[in-house]
């Protein structure tokens, strides 16, 4: 199939069934576009209109985004997980008003190197916004072109990663950038999917080599197996007569990077000990609550809460950057990782 067939196909079915009325597709300027494909990294669409039309709605432009404390911007965030590009999104903001005068500029080399965009990301965002003649290559095309090309291996390979962009370079065309670049990523997501392909649907179909050897589900080649790691943590829900609890900022980097969470406290000691010699608090201990089990994309981690009673002052433990008393009953926008939400919510329950 040649590449002008190729688009052609693509942007016939894009004009028949592709998606046309996301909110990223109104008024698609370039500060729009980059906070969706930000939020659609390993992100579903339908999880993330709700968070786009919020996010949007706090933060209209660069120069609101970049003036915004970060724990706003990870409060926005919260439940979308990879806190990361929520901190290169307020990074990015700030140095796009520092050096390029709160405008982004339509330029893929200086996108390219801005915290948390890569060359898809940098694509996506001058194809849809610009027009410009940029292929891409996000999950869903990855799948997409692999399946065309019976391209053998996993994508994260680097042998396999310049195939595919020489694939998506060939069959972008030079006119409905724009459209070509929603279409390509809608018949991906929509009917090239990871499993159960539609392809009585596809326009690509007769083209498809693994369509034709019948191997759909042979490309693309998994990623090799890695046994998960499990760990296991305590977290401290520490509370005072007043019912406010401890939460604790983790480091900007890491897992929750940047949000608030419980203290959490090594397996092996004595809590009240611990307790004493980290915060200088009195507390009783009460029996823990059911384990939490939450998955990460490279581990498990095994969450077992444990209440306890601040007996004595509480204020010798100096709110700050650091640490904050916190009412579970008065939501306050600061941002937190799922599971630190629903003890809230619990703990919240009991007062």
């Amino acid at each position: 199939m040649s590449p002008n067939e190729f688009s052609q196909r693509v942007l016939g079915w894009f004009d028949a069934h592709g998606r046309k009325q996301l909110p990223w597709q109104e008024n698609p300027t370039p500060y729009r576009v980059w906070i969706s494909e930000i939020m659609l990294q390993q992100t579903q669409v339908e999880t993330v209109i709700p968070y786009y039309q919020r996010f949007i709605e706090r933060f209209p432009d660069l120069r609101k985004l970049a003036d915004a404390e970060l724990d706003e911007v990870l409060w926005l965030w919260a439940g979308l997980g990879y806190y990361a590009r929520a901190r290169h999104l307020h990074r990015t903001a700030q140095i796009l008003c520092e050096q390029h005068g709160g405008t982004m500029p339509l330029d893929i080399a200086i996108l390219q190197q801005l915290p948390g965009i890569g060359r898809s990301t940098a694509g996506a965002i001058l194809a849809l916004a610009a027009d410009q003649h940029q292929p891409i290559l996000d999950g869903n095309v990855k799948r997409l072109l692999a399946r065309f090309g019976a391209v053998a291996g996993w994508p994260g390979q680097s042998r396999v990663q310049t195939t595919l962009w020489e694939l998506a370079e060939r069959y972008t065309p030079v006119q409905r950038v724009a459209a070509y670049t929603q279409a390509i990523m809608d018949l991906g997501a929509m009917i090239c999917t990871p499993r159960r392909p539609y392809c009585a649907a596809c326009p690509l179909a007769e083209g498809c080599a693994a369509h034709a050897q019948g191997q759909e589900m042979a490309y693309p080649e998994p990623k090799p197996h890695r046994k998960r790691l499990v760990r296991a943590t305590r977290m401290l829900l520490l509370r005072t007569l007043e019912g406010e609890v401890l939460l604790e900022r983790r480091p900007p980097v890491g897992v929750w990077g940047g949000l608030w969470s419980f203290p959490e406290c090594p397996l092996e000691v004595d809590i009240a000990a611990w307790c004493q010699e980290q915060f200088g608090l009195t507390v009783v201990v009460k029996p823990p609550w059911g384990m939490i089990r939450h998955n990460f994309s490279h581990f498990q981690l095994d969450i077992t809460p444990v209440p306890a009673l601040v007996s004595g002052p509480a204020g010798v433990v100096m709110e700050g950057e650091r640490f904050v008393w916190y009412n579970p009953c008065h939501s306050t926008d600061r941002g937190v990782a799922a599971p630190v939400k629903r003890l809230l919510a619990a703990l919240a329950t009991e007062l």
